[in-house]
């Protein structure tokens, strides 16, 4: 197999040969078909993210068709196409597991972190760990749900009911989020970078009601807001946005400090909570209601062996929507 392998934290991904590997005990190996390029992939190859696993394969949005089979594996068959998201492994027995919230898990590996994730031909993963995806769509459309999908899914329902619905930072997960809230009956407001008229306009084509820079107050109080952006300065931001009662949620597992403002804007029961990894239930709920929704990816594909042109393009913010990886 071939992988692109962070070897050293900061510095470009390695073209790497590897000898085929074999799965374990509940584990399967996939025949890597596409590989999302998420914002914590920067954030692992920057070394932002404590106790780095080095050398480490990044990714974590993997589509592939299933070539091995471990031992004790049920319910997954031979060539079936799976999707492997960053939760890549649960304990089973904390008080976290045993309460249903296994994304707080003591003792997790996450795909792509703290065990070898997709920038490859073939991936290894826990068979818990795999949602069956079923032949709708394509490969490339498919890898941004299984974490910009997921974890927007996971802040949405977070978010609470409100209708009027603020998304800081419109991304891969945003415009993903933008669809289901529209689906649901919400409005969505995009904020982006002052200035970006050109993702201003592709949030309006995928139906968001206002759009504008995060350096505007929208039209209207917002029933609550996602902060997708690692931006730690749009926390008092949104919270100025939302309404009296009101949630801010951060949807991202990095973030810069946040910076100390006044207490008037929390005041008035405003909530401030964040979001941390998945449940396997958040995949089976969203990925469920994806074909029902239709939702509609915008991708990038670049060859596996850019990958580092991929992240480069994503720091600077040179596409919409979402980066993927073909192998």
């Amino acid at each position: 197999m071939q992988a692109m392998v962070l070897k050293k934290l900061g510095a470009a991904l390695e073209w790497t040969d590897l000898a085929d590997r074999q799965p374990g005990p509940g584990e399967i190996r996939v025949k890597v078909t596409a590989c999302g390029v998420c914002r914590t992939d920067l954030h692992v190859v920057d070394g932002e993210l404590a106790d780095p696993h080095v050398p480490i394969i990044p990714g974590h949005e993997i589509v592939g068709r299933i070539d091995a089979i471990g031992a004790g594996v049920n319910g997954l068959h031979m060539g079936e196409r799976v999707g492997i998201p960053w939760l890549g492994h649960t304990c089973g027995v904390c008080p976290y597991c045993i309460g249903h919230r296994e994304n707080l898990c003591d003792q997790p590996l996450f795909t792509g972190y703290t065990r070898d994730g997709g920038f490859a031909t073939a991936a290894v993963a826990d068979a818990r760990f795999a949602f069956p995806l079923g032949d709708v769509g394509s490969d490339v459309a498919l890898a941004p749900l299984l974490c910009a999908g997921l974890i927007g899914w996971r802040s949405l329902v977070i978010a609470g009911d409100g209708k009027k619905l603020g998304l800081y930072g419109f991304g891969a997960a945003a415009h993903i989020v933008a669809q289901v809230a529209e689906w649901q009956g919400r409005s969505a407001f995009a904020f982006t970078r002052p200035g970006d008229v050109a993702t201003q306009a592709f949030a309006r084509r995928l139906g968001v009601t206002w759009a504008g820079g995060s350096d505007e107050m929208p039209p209207e109080p917002l029933d609550a807001a996602i902060i997708f952006a690692t931006v730690g300065d749009l926390v008092p931001v949104a919270l100025r946005a939302v309404r009296k009662g009101g949630r801010v949620v951060c949807a991202g597992i990095h973030m810069s400090d946040i910076p100390s403002f006044p207490y008037r804007l929390l005041w008035e029961e405003r909530q401030l909570v964040s979001v941390a990894n998945l449940t396997r239930q958040d995949g089976i709920d969203f990925l469920r209601l994806a074909p029902e929704i239709a939702i509609v990816t915008k991708t990038t594909p670049y060859p596996l062996t850019q990958a580092n042109q991929a992240l480069a393009d994503l720091r600077a913010g040179r596409f919409e929507g979402a980066a993927v990886l073909v192998p």
